[in-house]
């Protein structure tokens, strides 16, 4: 699977948006052709529908949905469809710990468990502290277990529920409504040495801020530790610090929060969706959003790496963007297009310098790539497992269409 999603990255669509302000005819022509192109696409792909979006510096150029969100009644999945984008979502964690630290709440070198009601320390090595910093940079020791893997993802509702209990998702599993559990619960049960859950596993026999190893677990953990810290929750936090300020009004972390009637199903193929689910570790992977909204989004992230956001200040985003780590840090660092092989907070940064994060879940890729010297963003997810050479092959056709799309569309931006 690491294999296909690493590949469909490196796949990235770009895209474009209604404007705000005038464009030339050529302008609006050159969307009008990349929209037929990639209908045309995505009537012959094997997955069902994706959404995408694209900005430059200045303004977001491009954003539209193609295929199909739901099968019963049919829906189309168009720049408005809300779904989950899994592991993206661990870069709010970043910028919303950041805003906590210029709100004098926290400081990323603070021991984590100042704040927690819980301890939190890795048995190998108890006498050294587990640190905020270490949480965003995925170097905690934190480890992410068999039992985690078991116990995170939570149906929606109980319709059908003994069938899709049944429904093969490994390494993962559903579980029933019940088993829904807010963060804290589920940490203390995992982490915590007296919690129901908790086996040594959880941590690498490596010392705090050593080595990196990427940790769901440990990306909820900063989450708690920054609801401790403030006060406020998680998901109440980021509303009012990330998505109101950017006018992300179709996004939130449950479906209480968003147009329930506008969220695509995941799909396991074409024919078969998957039932509508939840994380109990829903910081690092629970959003659910638009392509519109994520193009808002794209667009404050570049604009903070150039030292033009308005969400954090200029020392703020410096720090969320800068290489975190040294390659000691790394047992066996992933040197190919799009690995990991750096991280800031929580962003992770490619062997090109170029940084991004990409997702995964039942039925669902995403990814949001930054290319630093065209000053490019893109936003892509689909809503269908990637299943292999004919999802590959689709997904060149249409990178290859936005490959040209994308640099005449950005041209005639700067032009205006």
């Amino acid at each position: 699977m690491k294999k296909i999603i690493i590949f469909l990255f490196s796949l990235l669509l770009y895209s474009c948006t209604k404007k705000e302000k005038t464009h030339s005819s050529e302008f609006l022509l050159a969307q009008k052709e990349l929209t037929e192109q990639l209908t045309k696409i995505s009537k012959q792909t094997d997955f069902n529908g994706f959404g995408v979006a694209i900005v430059n510096e200045n303004e977001v150029l491009y954003q539209n949905g193609f295929g199909i969100a739901n099968l019963e009644p049919k829906q189309e999945y168009d720049e408005n469809t809300v779904q989950n984008i899994a592991s993206v979502s661990k870069t709010f964690i970043g910028i919303a710990i950041l805003k906590a630290q210029e709100l004098g709440k926290l400081q990323l070198d603070d021991p984590i468990n100042k704040y927690l009601s819980f301890k939190v320390t890795n048995p190998y090595y108890p006498n050294i502290p587990i640190t905020i910093r270490q949480l965003t940079t995925h170097t905690s020791s934190i480890n992410d277990n068999e039992v985690y893997m078991k116990k995170t993802i939570v149906l929606n509702d109980t319709i059908n529920l003994k069938q899709n209990l049944d429904i093969d998702i490994l390494p993962t599993k559903f579980n029933p409504p019940a088993a829904k559990i807010t963060i804290e619960e589920f940490l203390k049960n995992t982490l915590d040495n007296r919690g129901k859950w908790y086996l040594k596993d959880v941590f690498l026999n490596k010392k705090p801020g050593e080595i990196y190893n990427y940790s769901n677990i440990g990306a909820t953990l900063a989450a708690l530790v920054l609801e401790k810290a403030t006060g406020i929750s998680y998901d109440k936090f980021t509303t009012e610090n990330i998505l109101k300020p950017l006018q992300m009004n179709s996004s939130g972390w449950s479906f209480d929060s968003v147009n329930y009637s506008k969220c695509t199903n995941t799909f396991q193929d074409k024919k078969t969706p998957y039932p509508f689910y939840s994380l109990n570790t829903y910081p690092y992977g629970g959003l659910l959003t638009t392509s519109k909204d994520m193009g808002n989004y794209i667009s404050e992230l570049l604009k903070g790496f150039l030292g033009k956001g308005t969400l954090l200040n200029k020392e703020s985003y410096q720090e969320y963007f800068r290489p975190q780590l040294q390659a000691k840090n790394f047992i066996d660092r992933d040197t190919s297009e799009y690995g990991d092989y750096n991280i800031g907070i929580t962003m992770t940064i490619f062997p090109s310098g170029n940084f991004g994060h990409f997702g995964g879940d039942p039925g669902l890729f995403s990814v949001i790539q930054f290319d630093k010297k065209k000053k490019t963003a893109r936003y892509y997810i689909i809503n269908t497992n990637p299943s292999g050479p004919e999802t590959n092959k689709y997904h060149k056709q249409i990178n290859d269409a936005l490959d040209i799309y994308t640099e005449k569309l950005n041209t005639l931006s700067k032009l205006e």
